[in-house]
């Protein structure tokens, strides 16, 4: 079973992922926030700190791990039926990062959202080739957004080459990614099934950047648009089978989701943390008391309100726990991923609103990091799957219904 504890082992990762954040994200907050599209560069002195890291136990925000669908997934033994592993890790560490600032963790070297499809349906020699690199992921296009299954994106075949045409929008990391992830339709009359993962080298000169979104929040981390004109990439670099099984549909494809929806509801319980620490401290400023040994109705309304968020953040926290572990012990994660993220997307967003409200005028202000939280979380709320998405995911397989049957 689940230990609700953080694994002796992770101890000294997590302290290192809070240092960084303290001493790095924090200081550099604002000033990433303000000057949109500057290359952090504080971030490139922490590439051999999370080599480090991933050595000692795996801070790989990318989800580099297997899950428990996973085309990996064998058959576990009996002492691997109760393990933490690299994505316990991750998210653990994205916890802490995410503490100090959900955006500078976004531009961190080769901790791309990506590599959670490399992880989910490559093959041995692919991993080889493409582990460790940074790496983005297009899915999302002007005419897909949620429904991922209507991607316009074509490959096709031509001789040793796919050659892709489309265009991609709201590509996290993808201006400074060394490959994009990119998803592409290998026929669209045959609908899911023919939906395919292609990794293409930011260089390649069929991808061509169109822009960079101005955004509310995550401001540090770029967010491109691209347009694929032609763009020529070995057959080696499709990822999964090249088969189209309808039986299968997506199944390939989807599983990246499993990998990055519990990170993403990590990235949300972070800033939430943060949110909830800092107003605790400003409550106590102005001489309120939270009292756990009493009723929340037995205390002021600003204590009652901060006890009814921090109960809504934990059971967040602990959801998104269980489906990491169930990742690391190789069972089936999609219900419990999805769960987790739509849990924790409306949990941060809700609590950095309900804190900016208790915090009053301060907590609207510049001069706090609380108007700038609640700017960046709304996103974790939206990408990899927005909170609708995220419903429906649950509703269909607690109801046992397809997404033709369920809209």
């Amino acid at each position: 079973m689940i230990n609700l504890e953080i694994p002796r082992k992770f101890e000294q990762l997590v302290t290192q992922a809070h240092h960084v954040a303290t001493e790095i994200f924090r200081p550099n907050s604002r000033r990433y926030d303000s000057a949109e599209h500057s290359y952090p560069k504080e971030l490139d002195m922490l590439a051999a700190v999370i080599d480090g890291m991933n050595e000692g136990g795996g801070l790989d925000g990318a989800g580099a791990g297997t899950v428990g669908n996973g085309s990996r997934a064998g058959s576990a033994t009996s002492a691997e039926r109760n393990r933490n592993g690299s994505n316990m890790a991750s998210l653990l560490g994205l916890i802490e990062l995410c503490w100090g600032d959900v955006g500078l963790m976004l531009a961190m070297p080769r901790q791309g959202l990506g590599q959670a499809a490399i992880a989910a349906v490559a093959d041995e020699q692919q991993l080889a080739r493409f582990g460790g690199k940074w790496a983005a992921m297009a899915i999302t296009e002007p005419e897909a957004g949620s429904d991922s299954a209507a991607i316009r994106t074509t490959a096709r075949l031509d001789g040793d080459e796919y050659v892709l045409n489309g265009e991609k929008i709201f590509v996290t990391s993808g201006d400074r990614a060394e490959l994009i992830v990119v998803w592409a339709t290998l026929d669209r009359h045959q609908g899911r099934a023919a939906i395919k993962s292609f990794v293409v080298e930011r260089d390649n000169p069929g991808l061509k950047l169109e822009r960079l979104e101005h955004k509310l929040g995550i401001r540090a981390s770029d967010t491109a648009n691209f347009r694929l004109e032609d763009c020529r990439v070995p057959k080696q670099n499709l990822l999964g089978s090249p088969e189209i099984e309808p039986r299968r549909g997506f199944a390939g494809v989807m599983q990246t989701f499993d990998n990055t929806r519990p990170f993403v509801a990590g990235m949300a319980i972070g800033v939430a943390r943060a949110c909830l620490d800092r107003t605790r401290e400003l409550l106590a400023d102005a001489g309120v008391e939270i009292d756990y040994d009493l009723q929340p109705h037995a205390q002021s309304a600003a204590a009652a309100e901060f006890i009814a968020m921090e109960a809504e953040w934990e059971a967040a926290r602990l959801l998104t726990l269980r489906a990491a572990w169930m990742a690391d012990n190789r069972q089936p994660n999609s219900l419990q991923a999805s769960m987790a993220k739509a849990k924790a997307g409306r949990v941060g967003t809700d609590v950095a609103l309900r804190c900016v409200a208790l915090a009053g005028a301060v907590g609207y202000g510049e001069r706090e990091l609380l108007e700038k939280w609640t700017r960046d979380v709304k996103i974790l709320d939206i990408f990899e799957g927005t909170q609708q998405i995220q419903l429906l995911v649950v509703a269909r397989q607690l109801l046992g219904k397809t997404s033709s049957e369920l809209k």
